[in-house]
């Protein structure tokens, strides 16, 4: 009964951390993937942690990067970008292996410190069209190492979408577009590199499907009723905090 009960306890723990990391994704667009890694990693290896999250990560993403007649002229806007994810992710899980290194987690908290407090700050710029091309597959396959080290696929992908000068759904659109990218890519390579989602990680990745998208919608009910200059603060914010956490996980 004390194993039962401790295993009970646990499934509730990483239920209630996706409801939490999928009610802030509702509400911001992003932070599934950091607030779960971020909050799992307390009672499990990291890996395990990139396995569970992978199924939810998926399913809100793609529900995010809807509809799809938009969504298809993104993907052929970004898709250099969204190359260069796919080949970073994989990449480096071939050389790295599962995420599992604090270096990596040190340096993606304090990218997204120094980014939040440039965006709180008010400052923004624009690509060119031109501009924008060369740095997609730049900035994809950078996205791409940062999550093979964490399992986490921020940065430097969001100030990218956010310099091609994207009204907010749009913008919300290219981020669920791109990391859903960056989720494919990362649980076909731990499926490949470590068996993690073959070692009982699938099942409960697709049992964390209900919490994650419960939690999202709750989220964006709250961003629906939200004035844009208030969800751009709440939006760096988030993230100057989420960098935070992870410098101290770190």
């Amino acid at each position: 009964m004390a194993v039962d009960a401790a295993a009970l306890a646990t499934w509730a723990l990483t239920a209630g951390v996706f409801v939490l990391a999928g009610a802030v994704k509702g509400l911001l667009g992003l932070g599934l993937p950091t607030v779960s890694m971020a909050l799992l990693a307390l009672w499990m290896p990291q890996a395990e942690a990139a396995a569970f999250l992978v199924l939810p990560s998926l399913v809100t993403n793609l529900w995010q990067a809807g509809p799809w007649r938009e969504a298809l002229a993104l993907l052929r806007r970004t898709a250099g970008l969204q190359l260069g994810m796919a080949a970073g992710t994989l990449g480096g899980l071939l050389v790295w292996g599962a995420p599992a290194g604090r270096t990596g987690v040190l340096l993606l908290g304090l990218a997204l410190i120094a980014y939040a407090g440039w965006g709180l700050a008010g400052r923004a710029h624009a690509l060119t069209a031109e501009q924008a091309r060369w740095a997609g597959p730049v900035v994809g396959v950078l996205t791409g190492l940062l999550t093979a080290l964490t399992g986490v696929f921020v940065m430097p992908v969001v100030p990218y979408l956010q310099s091609l000068g994207l009204d907010r759904a749009a913008l919300m659109r290219a981020m669920g577009l791109s990391f859903s990218t960056c989720t494919l890519a990362l649980g076909v390579g731990l499926g490949g590199s470590s068996g993690m989602m073959a070692a009982g990680g699938g099942w409960t990745s697709a049992a964390m499907l209900v919490p994650a998208w419960l939690g999202m919608a709750l989220g964006q009910r709250l961003q629906a009723r939200m004035p844009v200059l208030l969800f751009r603060r709440c939006f760096f914010a988030a993230l100057a905090v989420l960098g935070g956490w992870m410098v101290l996980r770190a």
